[in-house]
């Protein structure tokens, strides 16, 4: 894997309505796209999404650019690597943090050894761990915090996305907006066993928080995401023997690092993994061997990506630990129809294909030039 050249575009993608958080809002999606060219005309795509503000982590747009402008890039064009782990290794090399900055280089090695073999990212990933790749994978539905709180709209969201056929619902909470959501959630799945969950961000706090905590233990949940802040380590483990309800980690589990300490506190054994968020498909190898040993259940996450970037979280929900649907969720969702460079459909039963091909040969090139800024341009 020789690394001729690289581009970097800046991707903006309208949001059809805005998408909000216990931490923020967004009207738009804007991420960082790093384009690896090799011999032979073997292309690999690959995507770095931190939000623009660091209310999600401490990595923004701004930053991830210039790290993988000034930093990054430069330590993989021109050379020879044996694969994107050396890729892998060569990123992380006295760099600390920059997760996102780094995954947007790293998965586009994978995508570039997935675009010379003829394979899908997923093939990729389930030989290096031994495993079979799922063909398809269960989708489940990400419902943001409604404007001004109105229960009512998040019904109609519930109701609306029960009848579009995903297989679990989850809707943002926060301090003030928990016990009215899942009441309002629990009115648009009624007649469906579909299983809910809520997400927080790490809006709560211990013991600041319990009786909220205690009633969101006490509303049937399939699990509790990330309540508590991702710093508070300990505190999600004792958090996760004093409720009866599972807690899923997110935020927390920033790399492999991360889950040992999980594993040794023994605490909570259900684990989102964004591909991004831990700096790559390398790691994702790395956590999915722990989660093994551990006996941990895991499901895929996404910040939204574009379909580019939608790509690394796809292979990595078709592995066997992938138990639990994952917000893998259908391009018209986000952006509207035909509004995604590379376009993702969710069929009957709420499930999403696993492509069989890299980035390259699913793009939309008209889309790409249309939605991208080129501000790294054929980099020697």
């Amino acid at each position: 894997m020789h690394i001729t050249r690289a581009e970097l575009f800046e991707l903006t993608q309208p949001l059809l309505e805005p998408f909000v958080i216990s931490g923020g809002t967004m009207t738009e999606r804007r991420s960082l796209v790093v384009v690896l060219h090799a011999a032979a005309g073997h292309v690999g795509y690959g995507e770095a999404p931190p939000f623009q503000f660091p209310f999600y982590s401490e990595e923004t747009l701004v930053s991830a650019h210039d790290m993988i402008e000034r930093v990054l890039m430069p330590r993989v064009v021109g050379r020879e690597f044996e694969g994107p782990e050396a890729i892998d290794a060569a990123l992380r090399d006295g760099v600390r943090g920059n997760w996102f900055a780094r995954a947007g280089i790293e998965t586009a090695a994978w995508d570039l050894e997935a675009n010379a073999r003829g394979v899908g990212l997923a093939t990729l990933l389930a030989e290096r761990l031994g495993v079979a790749p799922a063909a398809s994978v269960a989708c489940g539905v990400a419902l943001g915090i409604p404007p001004d709180r109105d229960a009512a709209e998040l019904t109609r969201a519930v109701y609306d996305a029960v009848r579009h056929g995903y297989a679990r619902i989850k809707i943002k909470v926060a301090p003030g907006w928990d016990t009215a959501a899942v009441r309002a959630a629990r009115h648009g799945l009624e007649g469906s066993d579909l299983p809910l969950t809520v997400d927080a961000n790490g809006a709560y706090e211990w013991p600041r928080d319990e009786a909220a905590l205690r009633a969101l233990d006490d509303a049937g949940l399939l699990y509790i995401e990330q309540p508590l802040h991702p710093d508070e380590l300990v505190g999600l483990a004792r958090l996760g023997e004093t409720l009866r309800t599972p807690i899923c980690l997110d935020e927390t589990l920033r790399d492999a690092r991360a889950a040992r300490q999980v594993m040794a506190l023994n605490g909570p054994k259900v684990w989102n993994i964004k591909v991004h968020r831990v700096g790559g498909l390398s790691e994702v190898c790395r956590i999915y061997r722990l989660a093994a040993e551990y006996g941990a259940k895991l499901w895929a996450g996404t910040m939204p990506e574009s379909g580019i970037g939608s790509q690394a979280a796809l292979a990595a929900a078709a592995l066997p630990l992938f138990v639990y649907p994952s917000d893998l969720e259908p391009s018209a969702r986000w952006f509207g129809r035909n509004g995604d460079v590379i376009k993702l459909t969710m069929g009957r039963g709420g499930r999403m294909a696993v492509p069989q091909q890299s980035c390259g040969r699913l793009l939309d090139p008209g889309r790409f030039r249309l939605l991208t800024t080129p501000v790294l341009f054929g980099a020697p």
